[in-house]
């Protein structure tokens, strides 16, 4: 019989499941167009499990389950925590747009953005390869068939086509190298591929083959260069409620699985993957802020910016050790966890806009479709506004605070190359910056090519005014977020 703190760890996971199914089997009874109780029904689920989680990780406990499959801890509650809620906020700005466009025909939106939302959490718990991949799966699967939900746009169809085709050839590789590090280890459990690591009687170059192929799979998930080619069409192809889902809570999954194979399973591998983490970051903020210029749909820019953003990420996770000395470890992990979650949180209030601006036959997806709409709604405009000023990081936005914590965690490592890295980042940022300006000179500055009104329902304004107001609120008073990834990442790597 399993023991109770097996299954006390995956309680939050076990309340996701069930609801799932319930939703699903609610929705064939429900007859609205709009699926106002199926819409009702996954917000409170959702609440009850993002209430759940917070729960778990102000407990400031690590748990283990299952053998050791499953970790319950402060920085993995926080995270699935935080990917809840951006779900709820995902489908609360796309409930309107889906309904326009018949993807609301079933119940199909909200199960199988609970089951992403599912994989979502298995990754950031798993403590055990099979189970981070099988979570992996879980949430690929789901998210190819909400990139092919709407059904007759041959646009989605092709996204969709796109996404799986290089889906399971980065799942490939990631199996691959977990293969490798089952054959060269002997074991499947993080910790245990740790010690036997750190042991040092493994073949040094088996642990670096693995290791590459690890490395690419985790980096198709963050969508970073030279594993970014189907962001920019996805992005573009898929309906812009499916294209928030994949921007949005996922990156946050990523990070958390980033940090289980790389730091807990792998880190006396660092000095190997470091290396490779260098230049997909240098890389993707080169090509990322570069092909975001260029862009006149908003959808692709936004792709790009993904890109070049998620490349900030990695500088963060590659300054945790330097020269073997892990004293920076809390400071550098920590930074790139508050700039994942404020990313995050900018980029569901940016898709949130189009969302809201688009409308039947109108997707609202080219720069100039933005074009004086600050005389039509100075606080739609107002709120986008602010998203660009973050992605660009610009004060007092928290994109600012973000790129900073960043920026001073590879310059506290006091390596020259690591301050390089930093100047670096530095220009692209300047570069990116102009992208990011010129959205806001056409929403201020051109003249509107329509003098209609935007409308919203009233749940989606609020959360809309909400999100925006954090992005700002956040960058005045940052402190309290980032004492709560620092406190997280403590707790849980024990630095």
């Amino acid at each position: 019989m399993m023991d109770k703190i097996s299954w006390i760890t995956v309680y939050p996971e076990i309340v996701l499941l069930v609801m799932a199914c319930v939703i699903a089997l609610v929705d064939l009874a429900v007859r609205s167009p709009r699926r106002t109780a199926t819409y009702v029904l996954t917000l409170l689920s959702l609440a009850v499990v993002a209430v759940l989680q917070a729960v778990y990780a102000t407990g400031n406990t690590t748990l283990y389950g299952f053998g050791n499959m499953v970790v319950s801890d402060p920085m993995g509650n926080w995270l699935k925590c935080f990917a809840t809620v951006a779900m709820m906020v995902t489908l609360v700005y796309a409930r309107p747009y889906s309904g326009d466009r018949g993807m609301l025909r079933g119940g199909e939106l909200f199960t199988l953005s609970m089951l992403a939302l599912l994989g979502m959490s298995v990754m950031i718990s798993g403590n055990n390869f099979l189970v981070l991949y099988m979570g992996l799966e879980l949430l690929t699967l789901s998210s190819y068939a909400l990139v092919a939900l709407r059904r007759d746009s041959a646009l989605a169809s092709e996204a969709a086509m796109k996404y799986f085709v290089l889906g399971a050839m980065a799942s490939g590789f990631l199996l691959y190298g977990l293969s490798m590090m089952y054959g060269a280890t002997g074991s499947l459990d993080i910790g245990e591929v740790f010690k036997a690591v750190a042991s040092g009687q493994v073949q040094h170059q088996v642990l670096v083959f693995g290791l590459v192929f690890i490395v690419a799979g985790l980096a198709f998930k963050f969508g970073v260069v030279p594993f970014h080619m189907w962001v920019p069409d996805v992005y573009q192809g898929a309906p812009t409620a499916t294209t928030l889902l994949i921007a949005g809570a996922p990156k946050l999954a990523a990070f958390g699985m980033a940090i289980r194979l790389l730091v807990e399973g792998l880190l006396p591998l660092a000095i190997d993957w470091q290396q490779m983490l260098v230049v997909l970051a240098v890389a993707s903020l080169l090509i990322g802020n570069l092909a975001a210029v260029m862009q006149r749909n908003l959808k692709r820019m936004l792709a790009y910016s993904t890109i070049s953003q998620m490349g900030f990420v990695l500088l963060g996770l590659l300054a945790g050790v330097v020269n073997g000395n892990t004293l920076s470890a809390a400071n550098a992990y920590s930074s790139a966890m508050f700039y994942v979650v404020t990313y995050v949180l900018t980029t569901l209030a940016s898709f949130g806009v189009l969302l809201l601006l688009a409308r039947e036959g109108f997707e609202s997806d080219e720069v100039a479709d933005l074009a004086g709409l600050n005389q039509r709604s100075p606080l739609y405009a107002g709120v986008m506004a602010i998203c660009m000023f973050s992605l660009a990081g610009i004060p007092p936005m928290v994109g600012f605070y973000a790129k900073l914590s960043v920026l001073q965690a590879l310059v506290a490592s006091g390596d020259a190359f690591h301050i390089g890295l930093a100047v670096f980042a530095v220009i692209m940022s300047l570069i990116g910056a102009f992208y990011y300006l010129r959205v806001i000179k056409v929403m201020y500055f051109d003249a509107p090519i329509t003098a209609s009104t935007v409308s919203a329902p009233l749940d989606v304004r609020a959360v809309l005014s909400v999100n925006g107001a954090l992005v700002l609120i956040l960058g005045i008073v940052p402190g309290g977020l980032m004492a709560l990834c620092a406190q997280a990442i403590v707790l849980t790597l024990g630095t």
